[in-house]
């Protein structure tokens, strides 16, 4: 079990960190201040500051998140009437704005905040000393920190450095930049699943075995009869003849075979079985397959398994508006389960797992509601399209809207999880 919760612990460590870090990177290099890079959610267990970045590592590995100046209130640590102590140089100008009560600047300013500005103007003024016979202004310096209560140093946000202020074709660059390396780590770790495995395995359109009491055996199939077309299609890859069988949706059809040079027509109706979950439409036949050790396999075998499985997720989506099941979906406890029995099959399970699962994230990030990636890329479409970027306080409206759906989705699929892999 210890080792199992290590390597989950591993795998979605190296999701969360590859995807946050491409909106990272794409941030920094539009001049966009990411004011924290935080791998976890929950409370802090470290953190570490660096170029205006704080970056910490939180208690539960469920996530993470990038926070880019302009995204949030930068400045919800403040309140009227709120006492701060202020670090100035020795021009006066305030370098930190400390407002943790946990934390104590022995050579701070004391000061009864009033009124700030840390967008356009920089200042700050407010009683100083708890005086209330006169309101002192202060110069706050561009690079200013503000200590939250949680102790963590936070840079504050002027206008050039906000999100907003980035070009459009950044901000989208930025948005994307999640996705476009989760199917990056996908086409590393399927390459390094090639070189592990010495090759890439490749299914033949030869049958290797028909299952007993399958329809397959029912109807006369038997080992290394090939497949060469199914209702007058051609299928000269194993993929082409699942294609067909999976989308018979129950329907009789007509397979092709090459046994000892001659061709036969034989009629297959598919059923429907339960795997994992889920119907898939069977036969009961199993493919002949070999091990292509040509570096050029090896080499392309990333891209295209990546590829592959970036179809096989489109097509399921698209069976979705069709018939919508939470079967059809997976959070942390189906994750937590494929984990285990990918430990228990080695490195190889686990690498290949790594990369499926980093494609699904890709994938689900750049579907186009409000919160998540393809959301965000929505509305800049929208911006650009409409020449002028939408109302702030609107935008935030439809964000919150789509992040309160997701929770809820997330709830009910991790409930439907609990069921299906602890209680059936």
């Amino acid at each position: 079990m210890i080792t199992t919760i290590i390597t989950f612990i591993i795998v979605f460590g190296i999701l969360v960190f590859v995807h946050e870090f491409g909106h990272y990177y794409f941030a920094k290099r539009a001049g966009i201040l990411v004011r924290e890079f935080a791998i976890g959610m929950g409370p802090k267990l470290f953190a570490y500051r660096k170029n205006g970045t704080t970056y910490t590592w939180r208690i539960l590995p469920l996530g993470g998140y990038v926070s880019m100046a302009g995204l949030e209130d930068d400045t919800e640590e403040l309140k009227k009437g709120m006492p701060v102590s202020l670090i100035t140089d020795e021009n006066g100008v305030v370098q930190k704005i400390n407002t943790s009560k946990e934390l104590t600047l022995v050579e701070g300013i004391p000061l009864e905040l009033t009124d700030w500005d840390l967008t356009d103007g920089l200042w700050v003024e407010g009683y100083e000393n708890g005086t209330e016979d006169e309101i002192k202004r202060f110069k706050v310096d561009h690079d200013a920190l503000i200590i939250g209560k949680d102790g963590i140093e936070l840079q504050i946000a002027p206008c050039d450095v906000r999100f907003q202020s980035a070009s459009l074709v950044d901000r989208m660059l930025t948005n994307f930049a999640g996705p476009l390396n989760n199917f990056l780590l996908a086409i590393v770790a399927f390459g390094l699943v090639a070189f592990l495995q010495g090759g890439v395995p490749v299914t033949t359109n030869t049958i290797a075995q028909v299952q007993t009491d399958s329809v397959a055996q029912k109807a006369g199939l038997k080992a290394n009869d090939t497949i060469i077309a199914i209702d007058g299609a051609k299928t000269p890859t194993w993929d082409d003849v699942a294609q067909h069988i999976r989308s018979a949706d129950g329907k009789e059809l007509v397979l092709t075979v090459k046994r000892a040079d001659k061709k036969q027509n034989i009629k297959v109706t598919p059923v429907q079985k339960n795997v994992n979950g889920q119907k898939v439409a069977q036969i009961g036949i199993i493919a002949k397959g070999k091990m292509d050790r040509s570096i050029k396999a090896k080499l392309t075998y990333g891209f295209t398994q990546t590829w592959y499985v970036i179809k096989q997720l489109g097509n399921a989506l698209a069976s979705m508006l069709h018939g919508f099941s939470l079967n059809d979906l997976g959070g942390p406890v189906a994750m937590f389960s494929l984990t285990s029995q990918a430990k228990e099959n080695g490195l190889i399970s686990v690498v290949t797992l790594t990369a499926l699962l980093s494609v699904n994230l890709g994938i689900i990030n750049l579907l186009p509601i409000p919160a998540l990636d393809g959301g965000k890329l929505l509305l800049n479409i929208i911006e650009a399209i409409r020449r002028k970027p939408l109302d702030p306080e609107k935008e935030i409206i439809i964000t919150m809207i789509g992040f309160g759906f997701l929770m809820i989705l997330m709830l009910l699929v991790t409930w439907n999880d609990i069921q299906r892999y602890f209680f059936r």
